[in-house]
Order: structure tokens, then sequence, then C-alpha cells
């Protein structure tokens, strides 16, 4: 399968399509995830183009790793998690949805179960603060 370009990811980062953005740098872009699986559930992904993990290049992977690493002490420090889920899917067998490579960091609440992986939209305002709480500890 070739890369779409009009892949909501693709969409998100060339400004077309809105995003709730808690990190950005010339390589990455981190934001929260509108069908969060729990409080926090952000989402890191390469501006580099990659449909997934086969395709991505080691100077993007890096950069994705180094976001991931900065964003996750930034949601452990906002939200207080009890632990934290660091998922990626390759490949729609592999329940990949958006076909641009992409982490999600999945904070983890003792007693909550996490909420269905894409089904229900988060609320908006609620999205926004929480992306407020985190771009202030990440000083974007």
């Amino acid at each position: 399968m070739a890369y779409d370009s009009n892949n909501i990811f693709a969409r998100i980062l060339r400004g077309e399509a809105p995003c709730h953005r808690v990190y950005e740098d010339t390589a990455t872009l981190a934001f929260l995830d509108v069908m969060p699986q729990s409080d926090g559930h952000t989402l890191v992904l390469p501006k580099a183009a990659a449909e997934n993990l086969f395709e991505l290049d080691d100077e993007a992977a890096a950069a994705v790793m180094r976001t991931g690493k900065r964003v996750a002490l930034a949601l452990r420090e906002a939200f207080r998690p009890d632990g934290l889920t660091v998922m990626q899917f390759n490949g729609a067998d592999a329940g990949q949805t958006v076909f641009h490579f992409h982490l999600h960091l999945v904070p983890r609440y003792a007693g909550q179960p996490l909420r269905s992986h894409g089904r229900g939209m988060a609320d908006g305002a609620l999205l926004a603060e929480q992306a407020a709480r985190l771009r202030t500890l990440l000083g974007s």
C-alpha cells in the first residue's frame, strides 16, 4: 500500500485539520487523541511520511522516541497515572486505523479499565484544558 497523503494525520501535519497540540518540534508532533482510551491519551508522530514502522527511517524513529519520552514525563506530572502503556500498530490486522506511523501514550489508572479504541469522541473543552496543562509542562 502506498502512503496516503490525505490521511487525517497528514492533514493535521499540514494544518488542514485541527488537533489539541501538546508538543511540536522540527521532526515530530504530539497531540491528544480525540477518541482517548484514558485521560491524557496522547499520540506522537513523525512529520516524515511513513505508513508504519517498516517505512520509518532511523532518524524519524529516534525523534519520535525522544518526543515520546518527553511527553510521557509531562503526562506523569500532569495526570499522576499509576502507569503508562506505549502502543504502536503496524497494519490493519495489527489494529492500525490511521496509516501514518504513530505512538500511543496511554496513561493507566488503577481500577479503571481502558475505554474502547477509536470509539467515542471526548469533550473538546476537556481536551483543550488537558492540552493546555501539558503544553505548560512541556514549555510549548
